[in-house]
């Protein structure tokens, strides 16, 4: 067993276990796929997603999307939301994007700020390969009940 893979003894996954699970339920998410948007790491109540930027990505400008950069962003808040194991939908969020970007890898970081039985707040940072700061997106989500469907 390693530090990160306690196995409970009651028949629970561990820790570890559940982190790949999550980490599996969410490449079915076709949107994530089709924008070519990677889950490269998860824990409780965190997640890092990247996404390289392509063509399909850019507008008129050829910077990046608002809504490109919004997904990368929203994929990492749902990944950290539903890292718990119950299933937990968004109910509010927003972004603020601070610097135009139209090359590169984007990376977002979403951390957990509260949680309680019903509601969760996120916030997510979106950096490019330099760490500077290209948005930050709050989210809430209103956590349901049901197991997360692994």
């Amino acid at each position: 067993m390693t530090a990160d893979n306690h196995g409970t003894g009651t028949g629970e996954p561990s820790h570890g276990e559940r982190m790949q699970a999550v980490q599996t339920f969410f490449k079915r998410d076709r949107f994530a796929h089709h924008s070519a948007i990677e889950l490269v790491e998860v824990a409780a109540g965190f997640a890092r997603a990247r996404m390289t930027l392509q063509p399909l990505h850019l507008n008129g400008l050829d910077i990046a999307h608002g809504g490109a950069i919004f997904t990368l962003a929203d994929f990492a808040f749902a990944a950290a939301s539903n890292s718990h194991g119950t299933v937990a939908v968004a109910i509010n969020a927003t972004i603020s994007i601070v610097k135009a970007v139209s090359q590169g890898t984007l990376w977002a970081e979403a951390r957990e700020v509260s949680r309680s039985r019903k509601v969760g707040t996120y916030a997510v940072e979106v950096k490019n390969e330099a760490g500077d700061l290209i948005a930050l997106f709050q989210g809430t989500v209103y956590r349901k009940s049901e197991a997360l469907p692994l």
